[in-house]
């Protein structure tokens, strides 16, 4: 069976041992290095070739060092943050990133994601203006909705509300970014392309309500 290898680093020791617990309970990842710092996880990657790095953004100047430090590989970089920043994410998608996923993440989102990355697909969300707009799905099935996280059914109602994703990261205390990664994870879970199906789709089912 093919599985991917993965380098993980993270300053944080609980995110490394959650990681790794997490990637080693599936069959198609195995975790060839675990690393506290830029510099070994960079030697690392040299060395061993893996298939997918997972870069704790929190680790200082990750991300000046994965540029430079990786022009050559061809290893799919995903970056793991906290909060994201659009212009993070703009400068992610020209490096040639191949994902942002978000610390509160559910494992089996993670997973998919990683999956995805796997197989060549960028998880990154569009850049402002590119989001797809052709789409007319407005019946969801529960299980669909179920899929999505306490977070993500308050985002979905905030939509709704026509809130702008400035207004709706004002309202949640995090930034414009995060707001977009978590709505690209929803439009994936649920299967649309847009806000408007979602903000539709929110008011069709407005009994869970997270707000």
């Amino acid at each position: 069976m093919h599985f991917s290898r993965v380098v993980i680093a993270s300053r944080y020791p609980v995110v490394l041992l959650g990681l790794n617990c997490l990637l080693e309970a599936e069959r198609d990842f195995k975790v060839v290095a675990r690393c506290n710092d830029g510099a070994s996880c960079f030697e690392a990657i040299r060395r061993l070739a893996p298939d997918i790095a997972i870069l704790d953004m929190s680790m200082p100047d990750i991300f000046e060092q994965a540029m430079l430090d990786i022009e050559t590989s061809a290893v799919r970089l995903v970056f793991l943050a906290t909060s994201v920043e659009d212009r993070d994410l703009a400068m992610l998608a020209a490096a040639g990133v191949y994902g942002v996923m978000l610390h509160d993440e559910e494992p089996e989102t993670l997973i998919q994601t990683l999956r995805q990355v796997a197989d060549g697909q960028k998880m990154l969300p569009p850049a402002p203006g590119e989001e797809a707009i052709s789409c007319t799905q407005t019946v969801m099935p529960e299980k669909y909705l179920a899929m999505l996280t306490e977070r993500e059914r308050q985002i979905m109602n905030l939509v709704s509300e026509g809130l702008s994703n400035k207004e709706i990261g004002r309202r949640l205390k995090v930034a414009d970014g995060t707001i977009k990664v978590h709505l690209h994870h929803i439009f994936r879970k649920l299967e649309i392309s847009n806000r408007t199906v979602l903000a539709t789709l929110a008011v069709s089912y407005a009994g869970p309500s997270g707000t």
